[in-house]
C-alpha cells in the first residue's frame, strides 16, 4: 500500500481563481484572444465530454491548450450499493488521459440505485458502515485513474436518524484513510448549516487543512425554510467570511465560481469572481455595508 501523502494538497497546484466552462459563454471565449479571458483556470463537467465530439469538444481543446483544466463529475455516485460502474470509469479515465487536468472530482453522494441514475446528489448516513464502503470505493477510484480523487461536501436538506458522526469529522476521516483531497463547498456548507443548525466556521475548522485542494462558491435560492443549492445567483455575504477561513487556513487553494442557471454576461462573472480576491485581502460585505450606512 503507497504510503500517505503529506505535503499539501497531495502535491497538487494552486491554480488562482477560476470558472465553469458553460456553453453560453463560448462565443466569448473563442471570438477573445486567451490573454484577455480574465480568469486563471477552468472548471468542466466530466459527464459533458464523455463521448462527445462536436462543438462544445472543440472549445474544450481550446481553452486547454491555454488554461489549466479540472474535470468535476456528478455521476460517481461514490457512495452507491450498485457497483463502480466500470465503463463510466473507463471513459473517465480516457477523458482525463487526453485533457490532462490538474485533477478529477466528483461528491460525496450517491446518485442512483439498481442502475437507474436520479440525476441528484443523494446525501449518506453518516455511518462507520458508510464511510468504510466509501473509502473501499474511493481506493478503487484512484487506482483505475491512476490520479488522486479530490471528494466535494454536498448541500443537504435532511439528516439520517442512523448517523454517528457530523459530515465534517466523515470527510476527515475518509480523507486520511483513502489518501484523497477535498474539495470544500463553502456555498454547500453554508446551505447545510443554515438548513440543519450547525456551526458553518466549525465545519470548515474541523477538516484537515492540508486535504483541502479547491474552494467552490456559488449562490443558492432561499426558500424561507430552507436554502437550496441552485448556483443561480451572487455568492451570498454569509459566505464570504468562510472563504476566507479557508483560505487562511490552507495558505491558498484555488478558487471556482460556480454559475449554473440564469447564467450572467461574461464581465458579471468576472465582476463576481473578482470579490474572491477582494474577501482575500480583507474585504467583507457586512463590513463594508455597516460602513455605507454609518
Amino acid at each position: 500500500m503507497a504510503a500517505p501523502r503529506t505535503q499539501p494538497r497531495l502535491g497538487l497546484p494552486h491554480l488562482g481563481d477560476g470558472v465553469g466552462l458553460r456553453e453560453p459563454h463560448f462565443p466569448h471565449l473563442m471570438a477573445t484572444a486567451p490573454a484577455d479571458w480574465g480568469v486563471d483556470w477552468f472548471e468542466v463537467i466530466s459527464e459533458n465530454f464523455l463521448d462527445h465530439a462536436g462543438y462544445a469538444a472543440h472549445v474544450l481543446e481550446v481553452v486547454a491548450a491555454h488554461r489549466p483544466v479540472v474535470m468535476h463529475g456528478v455521476s460517481l455516485s461514490i457512495g452507491g450499493t450498485d457497483p463502480l460502474d466500470a465503463a463510466y470509469l473507463d471513459k473517465l479515465a480516457a477523458l482525463a488521459d487526453r485533457l490532462k487536468p490538474a485533477w478529477v472530482s466528483d461528491h460525496l453522494c450517491w446518485t442512483g440505485v439498481a442502475g437507474i441514475n436520479t440525476h441528484d446528489l443523494l446525501p449518506l448516513p453518516l455511518t462507520e458502515a458508510a464511510l468504510a464502503h466509501v473509502i473501499d470505493r474511493v481506493k478503487a477510484v484512484q487506482d483505475r485513474l491512476g490520479r488522486p480523487l479530490i471528494l466535494e461536501n454536498p448541500s443537504s436538506y435532511l439528516e439520517f436518524r442512523a448517523s454517528q458522526m457530523p459530515e465534517w469529522e466523515f470527510l476527515a476521516r475518509l480523507a486520511e484513510a483513502a489518501d484523497c483531497g477535498l474539495l470544500l463547498d463553502v456555498n454547500n456548507v453554508h446551505v447545510s448549516a443554515f438548513n440543519h443548525g450547525f456551526d458553518p466556521a466549525a465545519y470548515v475548522d474541523a477538516l484537515p487543512a492540508e486535504r483541502i485542494v479547491q474552494v467552490h462558491l456559488a449562490g443558492p435560492s432561499d426558500l424561507g425554510t430552507h436554502l437550496m443549492d441552485t448556483h443561480d445567483a451572487p455568492v451570498p455575504d454569509a459566505v464570504w467570511p468562510l472563504y476566507a477561513q479557508v483560505q487562511a487556513r490552507t495558505g491558498g487553494v484555488s478558487t471556482l465560481l460556480e454559475w449554473d442557471a440564469s447564467i450572467p454576461a461574461w464581465a458579471d462573472l468576472l465582476a463576481e469572481l473578482a470579490k474572491a480576491g477582494a474577501a482575500r485581502n480583507g474585504w467583507r460585505p457586512a463590513v463594508e455595508a455597516v460602513r455605507a450606512h454609518g
